[in-house]
């Protein structure tokens, strides 16, 4: 399973836990966290060329 779709059923999973119980939910109804950028332990070098000349 991709990041996105994890990402979707996490917040259809937290829309479900709203709908059941609002009142749990203090300020706002909840939203799953942005997915992270990338992380790299060596850079491929296209990457760190395409930086550069941006």
């Amino acid at each position: 399973m991709g990041g996105h779709a994890v990402r979707l059923q996490r917040a259809a999973v937290l829309d479900t836990a709203y709908a059941a119980h609002p009142e749990r939910f203090v300020r706002r109804a909840p939203t799953p966290p942005p997915l992270p950028g990338p992380a790299w332990i060596n850079r491929p070098k296209e990457e760190e060329d395409a930086q550069t000349i941006s």
